[in-house]
């Protein structure tokens, strides 16, 4: 079956799966002492044109952003997110219990945070009795499909680095991101002031794997004994790394989030002609938020997997993927157009 439910679900690119096979030879020394993961390590470094930043390859996102965030803070410390944030919904209160930190979620109209939604919660330093404010977690793209520009970034890096705070982004869309502003890796993070970064791949044609890129030299030193305390060391590390020189090389990471940028553009023209269609976020990536009478839904969910984002108000999220094809979408929208209510 064919799928809009998340660009989690596609598969795994070829060269990402090339790169497998040839890692795949002989014996190597584990836990990243390993040709594969050096390469990986100098490969991430230049993508992001940072040659002193600290790649630490991991299994997953969660692991990832548990991870940055135990870097991050201490257990008396306060995590500040969007409401809609994946480690306040998403990740079953790991990030709260690895970290120990206080997790206070932020109401936004778009999934996005500024200056104005955080300066509120910026009290209590110094006071024992309240858990003191130290991290901001960011995602780009946001778990409602839209993107801060890079000017929304460095407002709230300046804001939080006034007040000795730290910023975390997830980038588990980091590549559809860039690709919607047509902006390069080091200037969504490093030139914006980003402290640490979950970098993903699982959603644009890896097969396992992220890598937390640790850019601010004050958490480096610390960053390899976070990610063994996090059980986020692999062992046979360069099945981990070596997808990540594919994904970097030729620009993959970015023509495989540029064919999804522009599925997802597709689907949006088809759809905003439906009558009965009404989108609830600016579609700005790979994901479109949106909704229709439940009875078309309903009978659309007999040949398509897709997700509830709010099911008492009928609204959707219909994700694509860098393997989603034209043929894909107009058979969607020939069978959305056969529907009667």
């Amino acid at each position: 079956m064919r799928s809009f439910a998340s660009d989690n679900n596609s598969g795994v690119h070829p060269a990402v799966m090339e790169a497998l096979r040839q890692a795949n030879t002989d014996h190597a020394v584990g836990y990243g002492a390993d040709p594969w993961t050096a390469q990986a390590v100098r490969t991430v470094r230049a993508a992001f044109e940072t040659p002193d930043c600290e790649p630490l390859f991991v299994f997953n996102g969660t692991g990832a952003n548990v991870t940055a965030l135990q870097l991050l803070t201490r257990p008396y410390h306060l995590i500040l997110c969007a409401e809609t944030a994946h480690i306040y919904v998403d990740e079953c209160g790991s990030p709260a219990k690895m970290s120990g930190a206080q997790i206070r979620p932020i109401q936004t109209p778009d999934g996005k945070l500024t200056p104005e939604l955080i300066r509120p919660h910026l009290h209590g330093f110094g006071d024992e009795h309240h858990s003191q404010p130290r991290a901001i977690y960011l995602s780009q793209c946001t778990e409602l499909g839209t993107v801060y520009t890079p000017d929304e970034l460095k407002a709230i890096t300046a804001l939080a680095h006034e007040y000795g705070m730290y910023v975390h982004m997830d980038g588990a869309r980091i590549a559809n991101a860039c690709v919607a502003l047509k902006c390069s890796l080091r200037a969504m993070t490093v030139d914006c002031g980003i402290d640490i970064l979950s970098f993903g791949g699982t959603k644009n044609g890896l097969m396992v794997g992220e890598c937390v890129v640790v850019f601010n030299s004050l958490f480096s030193g610390e960053a390899k004994f976070g990610r063994k305390q996090s059980a986020q060391l692999a062992s046979k590390m360069r099945y981990l790394s070596c997808q990540f020189t594919a994904y970097l090389t030729n620009d993959l990471w970015l023509s495989n989030a540029g064919h999804a940028n522009q599925m997802a553009a597709r689907l949006y023209a088809a759809l905003k002609e439906v009558p009965g269609v009404r989108f609830t976020q600016k579609p700005e990536a790979n994901q479109l938020f949106l909704v229709m009478p439940r009875p078309i839904i309903d009978r659309l969910l007999q040949d398509y997997f897709f997700y509830f984002w709010n099911e008492a108000a009928n609204e959707i999220r219909l994700v694509t993927s860098f393997d989603t094809t034209e043929a894909d979408i107009d058979a969607f929208i020939r069978t959305l157009k056969t529907i009667e209510l």
